[in-house]
């Protein structure tokens, strides 16, 4: 079922003889049109590889002051060093573990001692299929509380510098697996601590943390967008078995063309009327699963964040 889902995501990606594009109506955009981002700071998470890696590169040649965040700081160093080859301009690093609260706290304070403002919030790290015994450092399911309470907790301690920017943007990239899910939507009282049995994890946490920021931020300027860069060719697959990792990766798009969504939502003039909104490549807007458009669950899994991050 997952292969196939992957395989059928393809007839949704658009080529054209001049490249990858994309698509909003009749407008055409390519990474190519990204306006200039001299007067933006933007800090990203899991920029040391991946669609983050270009994400990080293509912001930078647009004049970004970037913020690169990694969990690993050899490979983020040395992202950073290929990326002033690259560019020849250099992101700064922040080392940053989402699966360990405490230190999402202080990557977020090393920011914060060092900018006063944050213009774009790219959460883009993440985990996927990860074995059903693996928890974070502090007890949660290892998906969720990487990819979603990681996130949660990192733009929640980053709030007053997004709300100190005359146009911040939180981009959270997703996954389109949020259309599997239980009936109940989220097993909260499953988030933490071992589990056995049938798991799936709940995929649609960061939409609904999306949908939930426009709704209490919204009106003071602040800019969430969630997106979907479609079925991409890099290390998630780490944890499915090989042949499969094969098979699903001979159908996958290049880093290049999966960073196209996000990069458009964050520099495009015209993103920031897509606020709350799900995009799905090439730039499109989508539409999320009925419990990713539940306003009740974003507002109880909001709650729920909070809650558990007052000892963090």
């Amino acid at each position: 079922m997952f292969l196939w889902l992957q395989v059928e995501e393809l007839s949704e990606l658009t080529t054209t003889k001049d490249g990858i594009i994309a698509e909003m109506g009749t407008k055409q955009w390519r990474v190519e049109d990204m306006v200039d981002m001299s007067d933006k700071i933007v800090f990203v998470t899991g920029g040391n590889g991946g669609i983050g890696y270009v994400s990080c590169k293509e912001m930078l040649r647009k004049n970004a002051k970037v913020y690169m965040a990694a969990r690993d700081s050899n490979k983020g160093r040395a992202a950073i060093n290929s990326l002033k080859e690259e560019t020849g301009k250099e992101a700064q690093l922040i080392q940053l573990d989402l699966s360990d609260l405490h230190q999402v706290r202080k990557a977020a304070e090393e920011f914060l001692s060092k900018e006063s403002r944050l213009d774009v919030l790219m959460n883009n790290a993440g985990v996927m299929a990860a074995p059903i015994d693996q928890l974070t450092k502090n007890s949660y399911d290892l998906q969720f509380g990487t990819n979603v309470l990681g996130h949660f907790h990192l733009t929640s301690l980053l709030l007053p510098a997004l709300l100190a920017s005359p146009s911040p943007r939180v981009i959270n990239v997703s996954s389109r697996r949020h259309i599997n899910t239980l009936p109940e939507g989220i097993q909260f009282n499953s988030l933490k601590g071992p589990k056995s049995g049938t798991w799936v994890p709940p995929e649609q946490g960061n939409i609904l943390h999306t949908n939930e920021l426009v709704r209490r931020y919204g009106d003071r300027g602040l800019v969430a967008i969630s997106i979907y860069p479609g079925f991409v060719k890099t290390d998630l697959m780490r944890h499915h078995g090989s042949l499969l990792t094969r098979i699903m990766q001979s159908f996958a798009i290049s880093p290049e063309q999966g960073a196209i969504t996000q990069l458009f939502a964050a520099s495009a003039p015209d993103a920031k009327l897509l606020s709350g909104k799900y995009l799905v490549p090439y730039a499109r807007e989508g539409v999320p699963s009925a419990f990713a458009r539940d306003d009740a669950l974003a507002k109880k899994m909001w709650d729920w964040c909070e809650a558990e991050l007052e000892a963090f």
